[in-house]
Parts: structure tokens; C-alpha cells; sequence
């Protein structure tokens, strides 16, 4: 008779299929050993600049009047109610706060659990290289085959028979980052047309990350995609107020959808994160409802003003900077640093200056990127003005 042989218990205990293609973040790392050394940290983006007070101000009154449980699946009322009223005054998107419109564990939970509820193993979802790699690894994470669309390097200009070529029967959505990470890229009017023309012959979905929405330099203006006629049933509207309200930390994203895939994705969010956290949710409505205009413009001015700082200091330093549209991330050119590698780079970077950046192929495929390094400059004046010197006295 024949024998069958059990499984050892070596053949279970081990990792799934996909772990081993999602590795430690390059920008964590970096941040670790920029921790080691005691530099300036300009590779994560932290935006450790101060909180509006009446963000802090009402989240402690929150937390002292017991709003310390669980909130509702899609979220407090006042914040569900803020983000429609914000949608419509500052992005012309009209949304019902009572079913297209979920507070989530950040813009990064809102894309997960949006990729839960609208994609299948095995679909295809293209996005824009350079791409932010927590975009990349949570499509990877689901059995989602992410497909890399080039922008022209250094002017970031969309190429649209590249885009074209991309489709294949298997694409179910566009992942757009406007403003982007990490290369500061502000879409136009005309490339979002473009886009969305193609997005609506072909029948797909389109996930934005505008969480960068109010950092746009030189009169450049951000247009949410949902705007654009015939977009609104298809796209899923993501953004938060971690970056706007410095408030990284606090996990207060948001997502806006057709009432057709809101459900879904609120049931997926509420599986994965219960819920953004409550006391904190109410500091974010305040935040919305009582800062004027004036404070989104200011802060369109005061990281104007950061980016010419870090540009400069990197120009002096023979590091050149592709200038950004938007978002607080500059990607330089490196090449005359020693290294075989970007990731090499960016270490002889943090050895000789203290100054932390992260390697340029996180955000590439194909090879691409090792030349270039990308530096945040959501910084407090002081340790930004730090890093610049020290990179002004780089060897």
C-alpha cells in the first residue's frame, strides 16, 4: 500500500506567498539610522510642524468629554459633515454626508479598505512612476498586479501613449497622486481630461490621493478628478488632514464615493481599523469648520518658501533639485555623491552631511532611480535650516 506522506509542520509555519516581495519601507530605514547618528531627518514625512490650536484644543476638550469609544462606522457626524462642506467650497465635488462619505484610518486606510471592496486578485491597477510605495505594496498586499506608468523624468509630463499601452483587459482602476509623492507633481486640467477620457472608455475605477491638496507652489491649482464630468460614479475621492493640520499621527483620513461603493468599503474600513480614532476625529471638525481661508493660503505660502530653501541649499551643494509643483518632497539628482547604488548614496549623504534622504528606486521600477534621492521639507524652520547648512558644507 501506498503511503502518504503528512506535511511537516516546516511546510505550514512559514510565511505567506506574498511577504517576502513587501520589504521594510527604504523611508523607515533611513529614518532609523538618521536616528543612530543623531541627524536631520528629511526622509520621512513626518510634517513635524506645529498643530492648529483649535485642532488640539477641541480633541482634548473631546477626550474630557468622554467621546473615547467607538464612533459610528462612517464616522462622527461633525467631521462626515465638515469634509462635505470642505468638498464643495475648496473642490466643487458634491457629496452627501450621510452615505458617500467615510472617515477613515488615514488616506492610507481609505485606499486599503477602497481596494478591498472594489478589486479582485489577479486585476491590474496602473499608477504613475514615480510612485509612493505604500500605493505600490498595498496592491501587492491584496494580490493586486500593479502597473507602472513612467512620467518623463525630471518634468514629470504625462505620457499618454504610454498610458494607453498600459490597459489590457485586466485594468480595473488608475491610482492618481495629485499634488504627488515623491516628486511634486500637480496633474493638469488637460492630463486629468485625458485621463479620465480613457478611464471612462475603458470602464475604470480611479482612486485619488489628494492628501497634499493644499500644498501647491507658484499659482498652480489642484482639480480633484471626481469633478470632471461623467468621473463622479467612478472615482473614490481620498484625502486626509494628517499633512494639512500636522497631525500625522493622529490617523484622521477621509474617503468620498458614489453611495454604490461607499458601503462596501465602510464595511472593509471598519473590518481592518474600526474606526479612526474618536477624540481626534472631533479635533479634525473643528479644525475644518473654524480656520479661515487664510490658513490654507498661508500654508501654500510658508512651504513655498521651505521648498526655495531646501532647493537652494541643495543647488549649493551640487545635489540638483527638479523643482516641485506641489506636496513638501524635492528629488535631486546625486550622482556626484559616492555609491553604487541610490541606497548607497543616500547613506554616503547621511554619513559626510547628518542629512537623511531616502534611495530614489523606492519609488521606481525597472532599475530606475539610482541616481536620485528625495528630501522632505515639512520641517520645523530650525531643523530645516540645519539640514541646509549642513548640505551647504558637503564635501
Amino acid at each position: 500500500m501506498k503511503r502518504t506522506l503528512m506535511p511537516t509542520a516546516a511546510d505550514k509555519l512559514r510565511l505567506s506567498q506574498i511577504s517576502p516581495h513587501i520589504v521594510q519601507s527604504e523611508i523607515r530605514s533611513m529614518t532609523v539610522e538618521c536616528d543612530r547618528v543623531g541627524g536631520v531627518n528629511l526622509a520621512q514625512g513626518v510634517c513635524d510642524t506645529e498643530l492648529p490650536a483649535p485642532v488640539a484644543r477641541r480633541a482634548i476638550e473631546a477626550i474630557h468629554e468622554g467621546y473615547n469609544i467607538y464612533t459610528r462606522l462612517d464616522g462622527v457626524a461633525p467631521l462626515r459633515e465638515a469634509i462635505a462642506r470642505k468638498l464643495q467650497r475648496d473642490n466643487g465635488l458634491t457629496v452627501d454626508p450621510e452615505g458617500e462619505v467615510l472617515v477613515t484610518s488615514g488616506a492610507t486606510g481609505g485606499l486599503y479598505a477602497a481596494a478591498l471592496a472594489l478589486l479582485d486578485p489577479g486585476d491590474e491597477v496602473i499608477l504613475f512612476e514615480p510612485f509612493y510605495g505604500y500605493h505600490l505594496n498595498t496592491l501587492l498586499a491584496l494580490r493586486v498586479k500593479p502597473v507602472a506608468v513612467p512620467l518623463e523624468m525630471g518634468t514629470w509630463a504625462l505620457d499618454l501613449d504610454r498610458l494607453r499601452s498600459a490597459i489590457t483587459p485586466k485594468t480595473r482602476a488608475v491610482i492618481i497622486n495629485t499634488p504627488a509623492n515623491p516628486c511634486g507633481k500637480v496633474f493638469s486640467l488637460a492630463e486629468l481630461e485625458a485621463i479620465a477620457e480613457l478611464a471612462q472608455q475603458h470602464d475604470l475605477f480611479v482612486f485619488t490621493d489628494e492628501i497634499y491638496e493644499y500644498f501647491v507652489f507658484d499659482g498652480t491649482k489642484h482639480v480633484s478628478p471626481a469633478t470632471l464630468p461623467g468621473m463622479a460614479e467612478r472615482t473614490i475621492t481620498i484625502s486626509g488632514l494628517s499633512k494639512t493640520f500636522s497631525i500625522t499621527g493622529w490617523r484622521v483620513g477621509y474617503l468620498a464615493a458614489d453611495r454604490r461603493w461607499l458601503g462596501s468599503i465602510g464595511y472593509f474600513h471598519d473590518l481592518t481599523y474600526v474606526c479612526s480614532p474618536s477624540p481626534f476625529q472631533y479635533g479634525a471638525a473643528a479644525g475644518l469648520m473654524e480656520l479661515p481661508a487664510s490658513f490654507y493660503e498661508g500654508l501654500s505660502a510658508e512651504y513655498q518658501a521651505k521648498r526655495d530653501q531646501l532647493c537652494s541649499a541643495l543647488t549649493d551643494a551640487g545635489l540638483t533639485p527638479s523643482i516641485p509643483s506641489g506636496a513638501y518632497y524635492v528629488i535631486a539628482d546625486v550622482s556626484r555623491l559616492p555609491g553604487a547604488n541610490a541606497k548607497e548614496k543616500a547613506r554616503t549623504l547621511l554619513r559626510e552631511s547628518k542629512v537623511a534622504a531616502v534611495a530614489g528606486t523606492a519609488f521606481f521600477t525597472g532599475g530606475r532611480g539610482e541616481n536620485l534621492l528625495r528630501f522632505c521639507f515639512a520641517k520645523r524652520d530650525e531643523d530645516l535650516q540645519r539640514a541646509c547648512d549642513l548640505l551647504r558644507q558637503l564635501r
